[in-house]
């Protein structure tokens, strides 16, 4: 959906901006479709830029005129990465990653939990969407296997559910306790998956959430872990959006923390990405797994499905590892570092909450905060004569507004029906991460396109 008909339709109307006398009522298409902050002028963090190059081309790392150009901490850093990986960026790496990478993302991992993790039970790929399929493909047998998938989902669950011939059993996030997760709704979608005769083999959960952006509570983790040990379902913890937090009170804390607090046994399959926090990398692709509690002769299997595609690719790795281990205060790059972090994290936060509220005031759309990650979703509530035109048209009556939308505004955003929902109910996900200087003409827009398509479709 992310990438769908509307998308498709934005890349025509973009095409005919480039003409001249294009007759379109605006100059820009301004793609709220998707996470991909570096796309919307977010700019790349210079300490992780920095040390890519010289790994790229490590005959500057010591080169002269190298200390005017990288501070010293980078040179030091690339040094000793392109150590551990000999032969550098170009050739193959071990099938699950770089020994020496899989080592250093280890150690963060250990450093941010307080618990050991061991680098043989991690799995740098090319994102986090390689290593959710590779769970999927490794544990799905057929369509009497099924996982319980949070709606609204991120597609990407959906698809490759599908793509597998497995079975996606939906529970529902609850919109009026701020897309809250129950355990009684998590118990329902099992109970009733089972009486249909299904396997239930997995609980995905994405915390921070997409496309709702709320962030679960300890309190909430604890009851889900002990929820997965008590049904023997392994848990599937999509925690990209880790970094990207904005509540008052609310902080990122994994599952795998939770897991082993609790000395629980549960299966555990931890993903990370270097797309998403303050950094946006998204095109580079890399990220992690970690296959917790889990038994070698799974693990072996994991390894296989990695070794089909002989390994994911090195920058996206060393990428993860810098994202991992990031400059400490004391070293020469962090004042920088810090400087940048804390310059994207607050500004998306301030986006966050204008956009919110802007939509909260406009007839008939209610939106919930967004606690973390980049999205927003709020719902609308459409006359009987707009969900007639969208019939007309051929589509959801979400859809149908979504499409209005850019080729009035040319602001991109994506249909609820894309991420399921609940029956009756229409949304739609926008991010907010245009930039600063063009978030507020985005939500003027979409102020004044959503009053004319009101009074245009009024009963």
């Amino acid at each position: 959906a992310v990438r769908g008909e509307v998308v498709v339709a934005a890349g025509d109307l973009e095409a005919k901006l480039g003409q001249a006398g294009h007759g379109l009522p605006f100059e820009k298409v301004v793609r709220c479709n998707i996470g991909n902050p570096q796309a919307l002028g977010q700019t790349p963090v210079t300490f992780f830029r920095q040390v890519l190059a010289l790994c790229d081309w490590p005959a500057l790392i010591d080169a002269p005129e190298a200390a005017g150009l990288f501070p010293a901490d980078a040179r030091a850093r690339a040094r000793a990465i392109m150590a551990g990986i000999p032969g550098g960026t170009g050739p193959y790496s071990h099938s699950q990653g770089a020994p020496f990478l899989r080592g250093e993302v280890a150690r963060a991992i250990e450093r941010r939990d307080g618990h050991p993790c061991n680098m043989n039970n991690l799995y740098l790929t090319d994102g986090a969407s390689p290593a959710v399929q590779a769970v999927m493909r490794a544990s799905l047998r057929g369509p009497d296997d099924a996982i319980l998938v949070p709606v609204p989902q991120y597609p990407l669950y959906s698809a490759t559910l599908r793509l597998c011939n497995g079975s996606m059993v939906p529970y529902y996030l609850d919109e009026a306790a701020d897309w809250g997760m129950s355990v009684d709704e998590l118990s329902r979608a099992v109970n009733e998956a089972r009486a249909a005769g299904k396997n239930v083999r997995g609980l995905a959960v994405i915390n921070p959430g997409n496309p709702t952006g709320q962030c679960l509570s300890e309190e909430n983790m604890k009851e889900v872990v002990r929820f997965c040990e008590r049904e023997s379902i392994a848990l599937m913890a999509d925690e990209v959006y880790q970094q990207n937090v904005y509540a008052e009170g609310k902080t990122f804390i994994s599952f795998k923390k939770i897991v082993c607090d609790l000395g629980s046994s549960v299966e555990l399959f931890s993903f990370h990405s270097i797309s998403k926090g303050f950094y946006g990398e998204c095109g580079r692709r890399g990220g992690y797994m970690e296959a917790h509690n889990v038994d070698d002769g799974f693990r072996a299997l994991l390894y296989k499905l990695a070794s089909v595609n002989l390994c994911s690719n090195l920058n996206g790795q060393i990428c993860m590892s810098l994202v991992m281990n990031p400059p400490q205060e004391g070293e020469e790059s962090y004042p920088l570092f810090a400087k940048e972090r804390e310059a994207i994290l607050v500004s998306l936060k301030r986006r966050s909450r204008k956009l919110v509220a802007a939509l909260n005031e406009l007839e008939g759309v209610t939106c919930n905060e967004a606690q973390g990650a980049m999205y927003a979703f709020p719902q609308i509530r459409l006359s009987a004569k707009a969900l007639a035109a969208a019939e007309a048209a051929g589509r959801k009556g979400d859809q149908f507004y979504s499409m209005e939308l850019l080729k009035a505004t040319g602001v991109v955003v994506v249909a609820g029906t894309g991420f399921k929902q609940v029956e009756g109910t229409l949304h739609f996900r926008t991010t907010f991460l245009p930039s600063e200087a063009d978030i507020d003409s985005v939500v003027d827009k979409v102020s004044q396109f959503h009053k004319k398509f009101m009074d245009k479709y009024r009963d």
